[in-house]
């Protein structure tokens, strides 16, 4: 598959979303750098890492809530058995 290297414009729009997005100001700084070096195949493996740990950092404050589900289920038994 043949590919162009990235526009200007499509390095700005990719940096703009990665933003809106919540990746770091060192991620979109790393990408803009990887860019301006001439490195636009690896934009997208930065782009996974930052999925990755966007990935973890949902599972972990999905942990959380299933622990508040647990107290919550457990403080309505014991008012239950009052």
């Amino acid at each position: 598959m043949y590919h162009t290297a990235m526009k200007e414009k499509d390095i700005e729009v990719i940096i703009a979303d990665m933003k809106a997005a919540g990746c770091s100001n060192a991620d979109t700084d790393k990408v803009r750098s990887m860019h301006e070096a001439g490195l636009d195949a690896e934009i997208l493996h930065c782009l996974r890492k930052c999925r990755c740990a966007m990935i973890d950092e949902l599972h972990d404050k999905q942990r959380n809530v299933d622990r508040i589900d647990r107290l919550i289920r457990s403080a309505d038994a014991m008012n239950t058995n009052r």
